[in-house]
């Protein structure tokens, strides 16, 4: 017996040690290729993290299909920011540290992808955001990239499509808490003047109002041919509706985060309101006409500009560790950095200096429970 005993416990270490290797369920094993995704999948801006988390999983699961990326598969692994700033804190955190990513996508939020950018950064663990628009996002550091225009450029385009439109007289409505909707709102009101324009009043809101009608009321006071609104939709879908209740019935134009579905359920108190966005599914181009086929055939339903953003920043970044020919963060960060002319869904995409991608644009126009093609812009 005394001669068994250290059998016993050798043979009982090694069982506890395999026992404490064995991953959960959908766990990725150490010869996978680990993609972080933070991104809002409830709360107030959950069509956003929903859609381009679809767009990411599409995208990756095309990739492991054609053999994965450097003869491994490709995990994603998501955490939820419950579209809160301290939450994604926490979440980014684990990504690196429990979840040991080689890379991150996200957020959408410029908010957002600050918080989680500033941990990337300090950590060294590349990020990529899809759809942050803000020009501070990408200013943390260099290992922090977005594939989607800035609202330095989004901003002029619409001050110019108001001006050609004739709206002498603009009143801007501006979320007081929001990096995107602030930055937005700047870029507007620098440019409009410039195009003949001028701004009649500015209101701003606080996180988390339900009732516009007080600053409707003053907006309306002011008399303007429009309304600048460079809130998210989840502001919209309360903004307009309420505007339409105190007789302010003109046309309401914003940024790209107006995009989701829930904007579409507006029906007839949105007709003739205008975003500019990253895509419309009216545009004919191949590789947005296949897209489309292959997200429908995945997800029965046609894709936002959110999911086409998710979709091409996973595809970026399988493309960068591929030319890097590693899955070490800083050979990801350099393959990043000389991104140039990828056949992406939103256009091609070259990123510059400052880790951003100068990108076309498409102003759509709302008409019914449709989004139509008005205009496409190139960044010349």
């Amino acid at each position: 017996m005394k001669r068994l005993i250290p059998i016993i416990c050798v043979t009982a270490l090694l069982v506890t040690a395999a026992g404490g290797c064995k991953k959960d369920s959908g766990t990725a094993s150490t010869s996978d290729i680990i993609i972080g995704h933070y991104a809002s999948l409830s709360g107030a801006q959950s069509d956003f993290g929903v859609s381009c988390n679809d767009g990411a999983k599409l995208a990756i699961k095309q990739a492991n299909a054609k053999g994965g990326v450097l003869g491994k598969q490709v995990k994603l692994v998501v955490e939820d920011t419950e579209s809160k700033t301290e939450t994604t804190t926490s979440v980014v955190q684990k990504l690196i540290s429990s979840d040991h990513c080689n890379a991150i996508l996200g957020e959408v939020a410029s908010t957002r992808s600050r918080a989680g950018g500033r941990i990337c950064q300090d950590k060294k663990i590349p990020m990529l955001s899809p759809a942050s628009t803000n020009p501070e996002v990408t200013r943390i550091g260099d290992y922090v990239f977005r594939i989607c225009f800035t609202d330095d450029f989004q901003g002029p385009v619409a001050a110019k499509f108001a001006a050609a439109k004739g709206w002498k007289k603009v009143a801007v409505l501006t979320d007081s808490a929001n990096d995107y909707s602030k930055g937005l709102s700047k870029s507007f009101k620098e440019t409009f003047p410039k195009s003949g324009g001028t701004i009649v009043t500015e209101e701003f809101y606080p996180k988390d109002t339900r009732d516009f009608s007080t600053l409707l009321n003053k907006i309306k006071a002011s008399n303007p041919d429009a309304v600048f609104a460079s809130g998210y939709y989840s502001e919209m879908i309360l903004v307009i509706p309420q505007a339409r209740q105190v007789g302010l019935n003109i046309p309401f134009f914003g940024g790209d985060g107006w995009d989701s579905p829930e904007i579409l359920k507006l029906g007839g108190a949105a007709d003739n309101c205008y975003f500019t966005n990253h895509y419309s599914p009216d545009d004919q181009r191949p590789e947005v006409l296949a897209f489309i086929k292959d997200y429908q055939a995945e997800y029965s339903k046609t894709p936002d500009a959110m999911a086409v953003l998710g979709y091409d920043a996973a595809n970026v970044m399988i493309d960068a560790i591929k030319r890097a020919g590693s899955a070490a963060p800083d050979k990801i960060r350099d393959a990043l950095a000389k991104t140039t002319d990828f056949p992406a869904v939103t256009g091609k995409i070259t990123i510059d200096a400052e880790r951003n991608a100068r990108k076309p644009i498409v102003i759509v126009r709302i008409q019914g429970n449709n989004l139509k093609l008005e205009q496409a812009i190139n960044p010349d």
